[in-house]
């Protein structure tokens, strides 16, 4: 997988890799958790790779959507436990790994493109957590979704719970946080979890909600992002100021002048994201 620093086009054939990265559209990245011998357990150092793809894939004024989603029918059955008792043996060393999932949770949720999580089989744990962080959550029959941080006497950290709380509130989420039990498709669509239950599979749905948003223009999702990120964590200086700079930024840009005329001449607009 590529370290820190590298880009995102160096990956893109390492079919190898424990996260690949495909372009199935200009305007469209697919990100896959490739471990599925391991149900796509997240490693140590996957943590980390997921979030500089995330960061790299930000700055990228080309694409509009990115899909997460599992290979071999699984999501992500969370954290690889089985590196716990050296990653994770220490205080400190929990400490870390905890800093490395807050990361990749803001990573995804502080993307300013449309972000997806295609969910088939097992998102448990980090794995939902890592679902819950995506604008969207396509599930389809086959998707299950559980939290046993409470039989792993593990407190689930600070980005992902807020995260679950914003998605399905606070009894549900304590429900989930407490019990560990297991939801189906149908119930996590029926508590908000997810957006939609495909009887596609749910990379194909995902990818076809992808499509529909790249008639929207990318500058406004970013910016609304942006506001919905001070409605649900507070409106602080700093804030305020990438609201305000992503607002001019918008009434400024070609895509501004590009929906007005579409709108006068009824047209469909197309947007550049400048």
């Amino acid at each position: 997988m590529a370290s820190t620093g590298e880009e995102i086009s160096d990956i893109l054939d390492d079919q190898d890799a424990p996260i690949l990265v495909g372009r199935p559209s200009v305007g469209c990245a697919v990100v896959t958790l490739n471990r599925p011998g391991q149900r796509n357990a997240m490693t140590f150092d996957m943590w980390h790779e997921l979030a500089d793809i995330y960061d790299q894939f930000s700055e990228d004024d080309q694409l509009r959507s990115i899909v997460l989603t599992g290979a071999g029918g699984y999501f992500c059955a969370g954290a690889d436990i089985k590196e716990f008792g050296t990653v994770r043996a220490t205080a400190e060393g929990a400490k870390e790994y905890a800093r490395r999932v807050d990361r990749c949770t803001e990573a995804i949720a502080e993307c300013p493109k449309a972000t997806f999580a295609a969910v088939s089989g097992p998102a448990y744990g980090g794995g939902c957590g890592l679902a819950v962080a995506c604008d969207f959550r396509i599930a389809d029959a086959t998707a299950v979704f559980a939290i046993p941080a409470a039989r792993l006497s593990i407190v689930y950290g600070i980005e992902e719970t807020r995260a679950l709380y914003e998605a399905v509130g606070l009894t549900a989420a304590k429900d989930m946080l407490f019990s560990g039990r297991p939801r189906d498709a149908q119930a996590a669509l029926a508590m908000g979890l997810v957006s939609e239950v495909s009887e596609d599979d749910a990379l194909t749905a995902a990818l076809r909600r992808a499509e529909a948003l790249e008639a929207s223009a990318p500058l406004s999702i970013a910016g609304t992002k942006l506001v919905l990120e001070a409605l649900t964590k507070g409106e602080t200086a700093e804030r305020a100021e990438r609201i305000a700079e992503a607002t001019l930024r918008a009434v400024n840009s070609e895509d501004y002048i590009e929906g007005r005329s579409a709108f006068i001449e009824k047209r469909a607009p197309r947007f550049r994201g400048h």
